[in-house]
């Protein structure tokens, strides 16, 4: 199978839903497929950062996440096997992290170890894949689970950022 089928040439691109239509590449649909994909390619970046003990820890929960977030487009096509209980999982793996953080009693600036970095892209990215999600909402149904775990999603990844830079004696640098 090629990869370039240049149907895409005119500005509009296919997607398979229940039945299979085709768009302007610039639609609400796509934009949010996009900021979901770009979501997933930084977590894999994150993951990629796997020399750091927070990241191995956290490896399994991050894998299942990329492939929720497909589950998230599927959601927006068609249909979904995504579930509450993979939003209570993101709040356990939250709250588990938190448990070894210190307080956070201030806003704090992006930044620190560039593995705690990614994964504040990941959470700004996270929120962007929400706001887009919104605007999808107002035209376009889509199960609330997806919109729920895009929430608890951008949550666990400043988290995770909070633990990395801790686990590298890298101080938060409050606002």
């Amino acid at each position: 199978m090629k990869i370039y089928t240049k149907s895409g040439d005119s500005g509009k691109t296919q997607v398979y839903a229940d039945e299979v239509i085709r768009l302007h590449k610039n639609d609400d649909i796509l934009e949010c497929y996009g900021s979901l994909d770009e979501l997933n390619a930084n977590i894999g970046l994150l993951i990629s950062y796997s020399k750091c003990s927070v990241i191995t820890q956290q490896m399994e929960l991050l894998t299942e996440i990329q492939k929720h977030l497909f589950q998230i487009g599927f959601a927006i096509s068609a249909s979904t096997s995504l579930t509450a209980d993979d939003v209570i999982q993101l709040e356990q793996a939250i709250d588990s992290l938190q448990a070894d953080l210190p307080p956070q009693t201030h806003f704090i600036l992006p930044g620190g170890h560039t593995i705690a970095a990614q994964a504040q892209v990941c959470r700004t990215v996270a929120r962007r894949a929400e706001r887009r999600m919104v605007a999808l909402l107002q035209h376009h149904q889509v199960p609330d689970v997806c919109l729920h775990y895009l929430n608890r999603l951008s949550d666990y990844l400043f988290v995770i950022a909070r633990a990395v830079n801790q686990h590298y004696l890298i101080e938060d640098v409050k606002v």
